[in-house]
């Protein structure tokens, strides 16, 4: 059982990189907004595509980690 938990705990360790990159990838948004208020619409349409992307690899990650808890028991 405790090899399975070590498992788990790094399946789910995937949503600590995506919280991290969502907000590296904000803070980079806010910047090129400052310099650039006209391209507004362009950086906020990349910035949710990203955001999305990263958010799915973080809901891989609990998924992952929920079916090893399940199905190794």
């Amino acid at each position: 059982m405790g090899l399975i938990a070590v498992g788990a705990g790094l399946a789910v360790l995937a949503c600590a990189g995506a919280g991290i990159g969502i907000g590296i990838a904000t803070s980079k948004a806010a910047e090129a907004v400052a310099r650039q208020p006209e391209a507004k619409g362009d950086i906020n349409k990349i910035l949710l595509l990203g955001c999305a992307l990263a958010e799915s690899t973080a809901i891989y990650g609990f998924v992952i980690a929920i079916l090893i808890i399940m199905f190794l028991k």
